[in-house]
């Protein structure tokens, strides 16, 4: 049986979402992911970040690394190829992003779990949002409580949990790119 043969249902059920406290080894399983995907993919990326919760301190987070990945999107084939072929699944394929996950197996999740975010150079609000967290505490807190406030109404729908962050999520984006202006431009 393969991944992609699995309903919603039974993916939400082979994959709960569940959370644990921040730890500072998530930033050490991102650079060493960070420097495999240099290798891979070289001659295409323009930046790579650590984003997502793991990326935020002190929140509990989904032990999930997220990564963006900003690069020329004219070269989104060859890279999406490279990917394909090094044990990435694709998930989402978008005219301006597409999306992969790693460490997602017929048994269960992996040691390690990665999402992969590729989008153009620029595209970066999840810099901004992150770095907002981490400055900002009372923020940082708001968005705990909101994703256990989710976690607890909608689990295990995936989706009405990710849906349910959107707003608050916009909000930040907005508020950090008054504060910082053009840090990432």
């Amino acid at each position: 049986m393969e991944l992609n043969n699995l309903s919603l249902k039974e993916l939400w059920d082979l994959f709960p979402i569940f959370f644990v406290d921040y730890d500072d080894k998530f930033e050490k399983i991102y650079l060493e992911e960070e420097r495999k995907l240099n290798v891979l993919l070289q001659n295409y990326i323009k930046r790579i970040s650590h984003i997502g919760s793991t990326s935020i301190k002190n929140i509990k987070t989904k032990p999930i690394i997220d990564i963006l990945i900003e690069i020329d999107f004219d070269k989104a084939i060859q890279v999406k190829e490279i990917l394909l072929t090094h044990g990435y699944i694709l998930m989402n394929d978008q005219i301006d992003k597409i999306s992969f996950n790693k460490g997602y197996t017929i048994n269960g999740y992996a040691d390690q779990v990665f999402h992969v975010h590729i989008k153009k150079y620029g595209d970066c609000n999840e810099l901004y949002f992150r770095d907002y967290l981490n400055d900002i505490p009372a923020k940082r807190e708001e968005y705990e409580n909101l994703k256990l406030e989710l976690f607890y109404k909608y689990n295990p729908n995936r989706d009405l949990y990710t849906e349910g962050k959107s707003t608050f999520v916009n909000e930040i984006v907005l508020l950090a790119k008054e504060k910082y202006k053009n840090r990432y431009l």
